[in-house]
């Protein structure tokens, strides 16, 4: 639906909004970088810890956006004459208000779902079971936040006859937005558990505060087996409106009977008002078969026939959680998304390709499937689905499926269609990818995964899984712990600590960091190679290497007068000035950097010169995770303060200063200055032990082969170790050619597989370990861990004396690296 600005006007509630231009708004956008239809767009500009929408209107209305909500008017905008501010109190409340008012308009059954876990599991089995009853709009993957939620309802439209949205909370007080937002007439609880608990004095407080969201519901359905779920359900006089299922009660309506598990499927037997049956489904963990359970009851709810409802649970496919960038032929990046190709799901991944591109003149290709589940005449989706690749500006689609094929003349650029999986591989094309881009989209029955192996670049089984999610999450939790107008530096340094510099910077660069620091000049010229342009800092600089600092753009740090004056130099020589720079200043660290004996001729030499401009100036702390040494640290930042405003004051002009890393920004919130550097914290590991941090890398492997061997038998090279008993020894691919210290062997060190921890026994090899999984369940080709969120690298580093750091940038370069994006 659309709507006038005067009628979002007025639903904001704004009485004299002054003089208002007429334009019809289709889209509600809080990313700036998400635009993707100028003219229809309503751009809420939200404050959050980290950031504030308010700095990048005027970008937004060079880009043709018109429509701006804010909290208040900036002088910069006077000139925007042509352009809508609505100026409200909060612009999140307002997008929320929106949000509602939207909702207020239909008059269709919508189901809210909440829970610990299960929620966007069960909104997408729903969908897939649901969707030839209903035309379906539901939550983007998990949108269901205070901003996620009015995004996913105000999609909303027409030809929607069921609405599912998921709503997640982390405090208190929030539900009571997002049921105004989801109105559901129909409730769901997953599950309660301990996720974010963090914000809440007990679970019961929890899931009083999740109930709010089926305050005005028809029905909560829920599993009464949870005692504390019950008694809150009971303590807000909701049980008049339940419809519950039970493991344990055999008086419950839909009562469980039985589960029988083999390796590949679940046979769930209930009774639901005293007649027997059962369904199946592909999936046999616990989780699964619950989030199937409370499928079954809203599906019975919804007066769905046990029969139908049968044959469609056998259809019940795998949830793709997340992206993952791999490493292609010919120069190639795969984004592979290989298990659904739902509209919803392709708008989020084109979003995601265009983030990876960057500048980096590599062609945008998508291989995409036929399209299931839509609700919409086929006709009518592709038309859709070709505009929305337009908007996107992918170069070259691939289209795979009878139904995407037949209207192949909807899609304008370079294009080539198939009618199956197998087609597509016989015909070669594929050999034929160059420098691109490609995204790999497509319905689990199309069996991508087979294009994927195709197109991947064979290096090696082990692999370091890099979460970006969990990245962006540690970004913006020390984001939040900075002041508004301090700058923040983010180490990619030795190849982004192993996790693969130039994915992490792309990632980075996105989000909006304000520099980034590289340890010599070849790590920076390859990030700018890449695409990369916001500022990078070298820290190890080079005395000959001006060139090509200057030719890549690159900010060197200067720490002595050999280098200094060689710069100057080369400067000159180039006819360069104002070069920007960054003096380092030695405190106690005794690494690298000026003494204070030396700052008065260093001073002399800066004034004398013009090729050459201060940015920054800086200094390294040499134990600010150690409260030991707080007078130490004192000390250092003292003399940092007194030597920079030194230099400040006799070169007459601003330069920023920093002298906090990670453990420092986490320690010492009064000596941020104008700029702090992160390292080692954003990749998840806190040098002080704070918590809130989340693991990024997870190194893994798989077991080649397992013997049981005699007690007196010796494993490995020299002998080392020697069996006193029976043992069943599993040898891993993984050995000190990939980054894993032979100090890890002989019991040293261990790997966690299959919920438990197994030692490494013997010596390390080369491209090889062993290991004892005697009183584990485990099997060959079973996956490894060698270190993530089970055994973090925290852990391993203290069992052989080192520190995180050598564990994470010892990872070798043969090890493949894959980017997870939920």
């Amino acid at each position: 639906m659309n709507y006038g600005i005067s009628e979002i006007t007025m639903a904001l509630g704004i009485n004299k909004p002054g003089k208002i231009s007429d334009y019809t708004i289709t889209t509600l956008l809080t990313d700036s970088r998400k635009l993707s239809d100028p003219t229809g767009t309503l751009f809420f500009a939200l404050s959050t810890k980290t950031n504030d929408g308010h700095k990048y209107v005027n970008d937004l209305y060079i880009e043709g956006v018109r429509n701006f909500v804010v909290s208040s008017k900036h002088s910069s905008w006077s000139k925007l004459s042509d352009a809508n501010f609505l100026v409200v109190k909060d612009p999140l409340m307002a997008l929320q208000k929106i949000a509602a008012f939207h909702r207020r308009k239909f008059d269709i059954p919508v189901i809210g779902i909440t829970g610990s876990n299960g929620k966007t599991i069960v909104k997408e089995w729903l969908y897939q079971l649901l969707h030839k009853d209903y035309n379906i709009t539901r939550s983007p993957r998990s949108y269901n936040s205070q901003t996620g939620v009015p995004l996913s309802v105000w999609q909303l439209d027409d030809l929607t006859t069921l609405g599912i949205f998921e709503a997640g909370i982390s405090m208190t007080d929030e539900m009571e937005h997002l049921e105004s937002i989801i109105h559901p007439t129909i409730g769901i609880f997953t599950k309660l558990g301990e996720a974010h608990q963090e914000n809440f004095a007990s679970l019961q407080q929890k899931c009083n505060e999740k109930l709010e969201l089926f305050i005005n519901s028809e029905v909560i359905i829920y599993n009464e087996d949870n005692p504390i779920l019950t008694q809150c359900i009971e303590n807000m006089a909701m049980s008049h409106k339940t419809f519950t299922w039970s493991f344990k009660n055999r008086e419950n309506p839909l009562f469980i009977k039985s589960i029988k598990s083999t390796h590949d499927k679940s046979i769930i037997h209930y009774s639901f008002l005293g007649f027997d049956t059962s369904f199946e489904i592909p999936f046999v963990d616990g989780a699964s078969i619950e989030n199937a359970i409370t499928c079954l009851a809203t599906m019975l709810y919804l007066r769905i026939l046990p029969e139908d409802l049968k044959e469609r649970m056998l259809l019940l496919e795998p949830v793709a959680m997340r992206l993952d960038v791999r490493e292609g032929k010919n120069n190639c990046i795969l984004i592979n998304d290989t298990y659904n190709s739902d509209f919803n799901s392709i708008k989020i991944a084109l979003e995601f390709q265009s983030q990876r591109r960057i500048d980096k003149p590599l062609k945008k290709t998508l291989i995409l499937s036929d399209i299931f589940q839509s609700g919409l005449l086929p006709k009518t989706l592709y038309k859709k689905v070709s505009e929305i690749i337009e908007q996107n500006q992918v170069d070259k689609i691939i289209g795979i499926g009878r139904d995407i094929s037949q209207f192949k003349d909807f899609f304008s650029m370079e294009k080539n269609f198939f009618t199956t999986t197998d087609e597509f591989i016989d015909s070669q094309v594929w050999k034929d990818f160059r420098n691109e881009l490609i995204l790999v989209k497509g319905s689990r029955r199309f069996h991508f995964e087979r294009i994927v192996t195709l197109l991947e670049k064979r290096i090696h089984e082990t692999v370091l899984e890099v979460n970006l999610d969990a990245l962006v999450h540690n970004f913006n939790f020390y984001k939040s712990k900075i002041s508004p107008n301090v700058k923040l530096i983010s180490m990619v340094k030795a190849n982004g600590y192993g996790a693969g510099a130039t994915e992490i910077a792309k990632t980075l660069q996105y989000h909006r960091c304000g520099y980034l620091a590289v340890a010599i000049a070849s790590e920076g010229v390859a990030l700018r190679e890449d695409g990369i342009t916001m500022p990078i800092i070298v820290l190890n600089s080079e005395i000959n290497g001006f060139e090509e600092l200057y030719s890549s753009n690159l900010e060197p740090e200067v720490y002595n007068f050999r280098i200094l004056k060689a710069f100057i130099k080369e400067a000159e020589r180039s006819g360069v000035t104002d070069y920007p720079i960054h003096i380092k200043l030695d405190t106690g660290m005794h690494r690298l950097g000026f003494v204070s004996d030396e700052i008065p001729e260093m001073i002399e030499i800066l004034q004398n010169q013009k090729s050459l401009r201060v940015v920054s100036t800086f200094s390294h702390l040499a134990a600010s995770e150690s409260w030991i040494f707080d007078d130490f640290t004192a000390k250092q930042m003292e003399t940092f303060e007194e030597l920079s405003l030194q230099i400040e004051s006799k070169l007459n002009y601003n330069i920023n200063r920093h002298i906090l890393n990670s453990a420092g920004i986490e320690r010492f919130p009064n000596q941020q200055f104008d700029m702090v550097r992160l390292g080692i914290g954003l990749y998840g590991i806190s040098a002080s032990g704070i918590k809130g941090l989340q693991n990024v890398c997870t190194l893994k492997t798989t077991i080649l082969q397992i013997k049981t061997l005699n007690s007196s038998e010796s494993v490995g090279y020299g002998r080392k170790e020697v069996l006193e008993h029976q043992a069943r020894i599993a040898t891993i691919r993984i050995g000190y050619a990939d980054g894993l210290s032979r100090q890890f062997g002989n019991r040293k060190g261990k790997v966690f597989i299959n919920g438990a921890y197994a030692p490494i026994i013997g010596n390390v090899c080369m491209d090889l370990c062993m290991i004892d999984v005697t009183d584990i369940k485990a099997e060959e080709g079973d996956s490894v861990i060698i270190f993530g969120e089970d055994l973090p690298v925290i852990d391993l580093a203290n069992s052989i004396n080192t520190i995180p750091y050598e564990i994470l940038t010892a990872v070798s370069p043969r090890v493949k690296r894959i980017y997870i994006k939920e």
